[in-house]
């Protein structure tokens, strides 16, 4: 892990350094606050060790700077006796800790062993969500997708039911799971059913769970889904797959916040922010008796259609991009630059698989392609 020493004395600034290289950390200096944030913004270093008085620019201006820009460094103030209050001032900004001069090395290498383990620990916590929520996130700045997060930003707060519509590939599970971490819930659990891939005679137990003997194969109690999800949020992904059955199960719980497992007649309360989605017209599947229309009206309070790809194709070259990026990051491959008019044939092309289908693209020519992806990788490869 890469340390900055940012201190306008050389003697301190070079001390600070020998001491680190010592200890095997890899230490830049920097002379002032301005070459200090110039360096910070080109390299990534986990520690930065920022003297707060300095001419020109003071080590809160470059703490601020820092902050503001997003900066993931811990960063370690160096202190004079007279500037403890402004060191516990930037403490309150966002600094890591602060070292009092004159400097002690078991201090100073406390100190950063401790905001070390803090870096690595927020990249794992950063890793870990990208694994929970499927290394996903909602990509376009198309006025489509802008519509979408505004709707999300007003409906999240509240514990209003969502019907996510839209045709296969376009990112439903996105939109419910961003709603979810920006709700009042989003340290509760999220729980995620896609009810077209649990066969129908297993549903009710999915969702509701079951005592044990109720069935040959319950063999010990089961908590459902809607019990896994108490507190916290219930994604029904493929609702109009769902049976009538299990349809007026999930009804009840919805009108009384209560449910029983599958062979018992005892309620047990949940409180559950239900979402659902649906690649179906539920209006044409209630005309044709398979889906309830009570249920419709209970799920469907906020109803955010998901546009299809074709729909928004201004967002294909961000899409790409970010799949490029994420595909190289999960399997090692050396990052590819993509020629224009390659791009502008996969802005063309005519997306029925939608989002899903263009990632499965990306990667195939990731794989297939040179140093770089061509027109020529395009036509023979997608077209």
């Amino acid at each position: 892990m890469k340390i900055l020493i940012i201190d306008d004395e050389r003697a301190i600034r070079n001390s600070l350094r020998e001491i680190l290289t010592d200890e095997g950390y890899e230490a830049d200096v920097a002379e002032d606050g301005v070459t200090g944030c110039e360096m910070a913004e080109k390299e990534k270093y986990g520690v930065i060790l920022c003297d707060i008085k300095m001419p020109n620019m003071d080590g809160v201006e470059v703490l601020t700077k820092l902050v503001e820009s997003g900066n993931d460094a811990a960063i370690v103030m160096i202190s004079g006796h007279g500037d403890i209050d402004t060191a516990v001032e930037c403490i309150k900004k966002g600094a890591f800790d602060f070292i009092q001069k004159p400097l002690d090395l078991n201090r100073i290498l406390i100190t950063i062993k401790n905001a070390t383990d803090k870096v690595s620990l927020v990249k794992e916590t950063k890793i870990l969500k990208k694994k929970v929520y499927g290394g996903q996130e909602m990509i376009g700045n198309s006025a489509p997708m802008a519509h979408i997060r505004e709707m999300i930003d007003k409906v999240a707060p509240t514990d209003a039911r969502v019907l996510i519509t839209g045709a296969n590939g376009t990112g439903k599970e996105l939109v419910a799971r961003s709603l979810h971490q920006k709700s009042n819930r989003a340290s509760q659990p999220y729980i995620e059913v896609n009810c077209a891939a649990i066969p129908s005679e297993l549903i009710e137990s999915e969702l509701f769970g079951h005592e044990k003997g109720a069935f040959t194969s319950a063999i010990k109690q089961h908590k459902g889904k809607f019990e896994q999800a108490d507190g916290g949020t219930l994604f029904l992904d493929e609702i109009g797959d769902m049976s009538l059955a299990a349809q007026a199960k999930v009804l009840r719980v919805l009108q009384e916040k209560k449910l029983s497992r599958v062979g018992s007649d005892k309620d047990i309360e949940v409180d559950v922010r239900v979402l659902a989605a649906t690649n179906k017209n539920l209006k044409e599947e209630i005309t044709k008796g398979t889906f309830r229309e009570d249920l419709y009206h209970r799920l469907s309070v906020i109803v955010i259609e998901v546009p299809r790809l074709d729909d928004r194709k201004g967002d294909i070259p961000l899409l790409v991009d970010y799949f490029i990026d994420q595909i190289c990051n999960e399997t090692g491959m050396a990052r590819r630059e993509i020629d224009e008019d390659a791009m502008q044939m996969l802005v063309d092309k005519s997306w029925s698989g939608n989002i899903r289908e263009l990632r499965n693209v990306v990667e195939r020519l990731l794989i297939l392609s040179g140093s770089r992806i061509t027109a020529e990788d395009v036509r023979s490869y997608v077209y």
